[in-house]
């Protein structure tokens, strides 16, 4: 735990030292966009992954994925609301999560402007700068705030859109951040009740999930099936609205 922590600080101070910099962008896809200072993120990180745990294996975002044995998995997200970032919005975080034999352990994200470290490890509970984080007890969707994403491909967007709109109708209101580790760590941290989000990457939710899980909250496939890391579709709550969520997926 002290090294992720202090690998994902080392990280996030890269990206706080560059944010609001001219940068140059690449596109992954119509709207989906990386930088230098991504990979840059990246390479800081994996490093150190490869240095101190060789035996490791590691699957990060911009295209690193290094199979070396199958009891511990790192999943790593340099720079977790790249178009935040381009964009000067400060929300966004370095994202890091070990899981062993593919189960979740050890998750911390860490927003650098804001100071935020959120992190827990399986079976010692989540916390946020210290202080141990709970979901929320709110058990009713018309007193509840949800938080989402819409995918980068356009694939299915008029699901996304239809979903939306039946949500929006049944809760206090809907937020859309732009990052969803960042996400899924305020729902573990009370301000939001449920989120959902398709199409994610491992790395995207890996360390959102341990934090949640750690913090008492449900998290399952967006039909209430069991959740897939890798599959990519999330549902994720205090748990208490779960199902009644779930109803309108």
């Amino acid at each position: 735990m002290d090294f992720t922590v202090q690998l994902a600080k080392k990280a996030g101070n890269y990206l706080k030292e560059n944010f609001g910099k001219d940068l140059t962008l690449e596109y992954k896809g119509r709207i989906d966009l990386v930088t230098r200072i991504d990979r840059g993120s990246q390479d800081l990180i994996v490093a150190e992954i490869k240095k101190s745990f060789p035996d490791h294996s590691i699957v990060a975002e911009e295209g690193v994925s290094r199979e070396k044995g199958r009891e511990f998995t790192w999943f790593v997200d340099p720079l977790d609301g790249t178009v935040n970032y381009v964009h000067r919005i400060p929300f966004f975080c370095v994202s890091l999560a070990l899981y062993r034999n593919m189960e979740p352990f050890i998750g911390v994200c860490y927003n650098p402007l804001s100071g935020d470290v959120f992190c827990a490890q399986r079976g010692s509970g989540a916390f946020r700068n210290g202080e141990r984080l709970a979901v929320s007890s709110s058990s009713r969707l018309v007193d509840s705030l949800v938080v989402t994403g819409f995918p980068y491909s356009l694939t299915g967007l008029d699901d996304s859109i239809a979903r939306f709109s039946r949500i929006l109708r049944e809760v206090q209101g809907i937020r859309r951040l732009g990052s969803a580790a960042l996400d899924l760590c305020f729902v573990a941290s009370g301000s939001f009740d449920g989120f959902w989000e398709v199409s994610l990457k491992p790395w995207d939710m890996a360390a959102g999930v341990v934090i949640l899980l750690e913090a008492g909250g449900r998290i399952t496939g967006l039909w209430g099936e069991k959740f897939d890391l890798n599959h990519g579709d999330i549902l994720a709550s205090n748990g208490k609205i779960h199902d009644d969520l779930r109803g309108l997926m």
